[in-house]
């Protein structure tokens, strides 16, 4: 067994110890802050197998961008972070359902790849200037669209958290006249 199997293993169980701590955790900011340590996991092992831009682009994305999102609408929309005995749902079924979800990729995965080594990446094929190149050319419409559609949930999140109900606005508006 070499250091890099020993990093990826490391690695692996990180983030899927931090992916469950994500869906068990009962406060929906830890659970943020765990799906941030669950990316971080996977940067890192994408840094093991020598995907460095891949590895950037999931911390600057995923955990610079779409965490910080995901708590700050959490935050600016005052919604409850506090566990709720009404929102409690039986576990055993969604359990059941994630278990046979899990062991059908599993399944769709070995039977694609089989057992196969993987090998290193080729830095001709597939170094961050082509991959670079890829974004900002060909994807680069994709790209922006998402950018957008981040821009306007946060937008959102600060419409909705500071919005006051339309008839006291309306009234109190119509007084000063």
């Amino acid at each position: 067994m070499t250091l890099a199997d020993v990093l990826l293993l490391a690695f692996g169980l990180l983030s899927l110890g931090a992916a469950l701590a994500v869906v068990t955790t009962k406060r929906i900011v830890r659970a943020g802050l765990w799906l941030a340590v669950a990316f971080a996991g996977i940067a890192g092992a994408a840094l093991v197998l020598t995907a460095e831009f891949l590895a950037w682009v999931l911390v600057l994305v995923y955990v610079g961008a779409i965490v910080v999102l995901l708590l700050f609408a959490t935050m600016l929309t005052r919604a409850p972070t506090d566990p709720a005995d009404d929102l409690d749902r039986a576990r055993l079924p969604g359990a059941l359902i994630a278990g046979g979800v899990g062991l059908g990729l599993a399944a769709v995965v070995i039977g694609a790849f089989g057992w196969t080594k993987a090998g290193t990446a080729d830095r001709e094929s597939g170094g961050a200037a082509v991959m670079g190149e890829a974004v900002f050319a060909d994807w680069v419409l994709p790209f922006e669209v998402l950018s957008l559609l981040l821009l306007a949930a946060l937008v959102g999140a600060v419409v909705v958290s500071t919005r006051t109900s339309g008839a006291t606005e309306h009234n109190h508006v119509t007084k000063d006249y």
